[in-house]
Parts: C-alpha cells; sequence; structure tokens
C-alpha cells in the first residue's frame, strides 16, 4: 500500500533517498546474561541494497512522529512487542530536505518474525558481533552512534 511518504527525493547533495518526509527505523535490543542483543533483519534480495542486514524502517507519512513511523514500519516488517522503553536515537541529516532517524527500543525478550516480503530473516545478535555481519551501508555507517545507546539496555532508567 502506497503511504503518503512513500516515493524518492533527490537531494540538494546529489542523492536519491527514500521517503518523501524522511525515513526511520527502529533497533530493537534486549538485556541478555553475557550483554545485549541486538535485532538485526536482513533485507529480501529483490530491495535496494538487499541481502544485507540492517534494522525494520521505511519512508515516514506526513506529519508522522520519528518514534511513532519506525514502529509503524517494524509493526508491518517484523512485528513489535505491547511494551518498550525508549532508549535514544541517532539523526543522519545529510541534506536539509531529508533525514533518517534511528530509534533504539529496549523490549523484554527477543520477538520478532519475517512479516511481509520486505524481510527474508530475523536474527537477535550480540552488540559486540553486529559489525560482523553484511550491514545495509547505510545502517553500517549509523552503527558507531547507535551502538553506545543499545549498550545502555538493562540499565536501570533515571
Amino acid at each position: 500500500m502506497r503511504g503518503s511518504g512513500d516515493g524518492f527525493v533527490h537531494c540538494s547533495d546529489g542523492q536519491m533517498r527514500w521517503g518523501l518526509y524522511g525515513a526511520a527505523g527502529v533497533v530493537f535490543v534486549t538485556g541478555a546474561e553475557d550483554g545485549p542483543l541486538v535485532m538485526l533483519q536482513l533485507r529480501s534480495g529483490w530491495s535496494h541494497e538487499g541481502g544485507t542486514w540492517s534494522c525494520p524502517g521505511g519512508a515516514l507519512e506526513l506529519g508522522e512522529d520519528v518514534l511513532e513511523g519506525a514502529l509503524r514500519e517494524a509493526s508491518e516488517e517484523v512485528g513489535v512487542p505491547e511494551t518498550g522503553r525508549f532508549l535514544g536515537q541517532y539523526v543522519f541529516d545529510p541534506a536539509p530536505e531529508w533525514r533518517y532517524t534511528t530509534v533504539v527500543v529496549e523490549v523484554a525478550e527477543p520477538f520478532g518474525l519475517t512479516m511481509n516480503f520486505e524481510s527474508e530473516a530475523v536474527a537477535w545478535v550480540p552488540v559486540a558481533d553486529v559489525a560482523g555481519y553484511g550491514l545495509h551501508p547505510g545502517f553500517a555507517a549509523a552503527w558507531p552512534h547507535v551502538r553506545p545507546i543499545a549498550e545502555t539496555a538493562g540499565a536501570p532508567s533515571s
């Protein structure tokens, strides 16, 4: 189904990017005995940069909050638990007319299924191992900024 934000934007930096109103994704993280685990999603081979690992996400709708949009996209791609705790976010802002926000949400336990054609697999990966996966280039660039947020999983909220 085409949403109000579906479409490519030709940005002033010369790049074409998905999401007329920007885009957002969510990194789910859960505490584990040996340290936090992060959910990675294997992007379907037919998609742009298919066959790479990333977080669920996509185009924002007109006026949609980034957390709301990231969770909506995740619900379509891998499902979403009933509760979670927002830990933080990282904004990639390469051009004035477009940005991608990666939100980090702590959940009680691993979950997730491939809900539609956009995902081939879901895996829960130790934080220390994420960079060793064949990451989507955008996610690989964001990971050094997202990782410290994910590492706070399991800490008491302030």
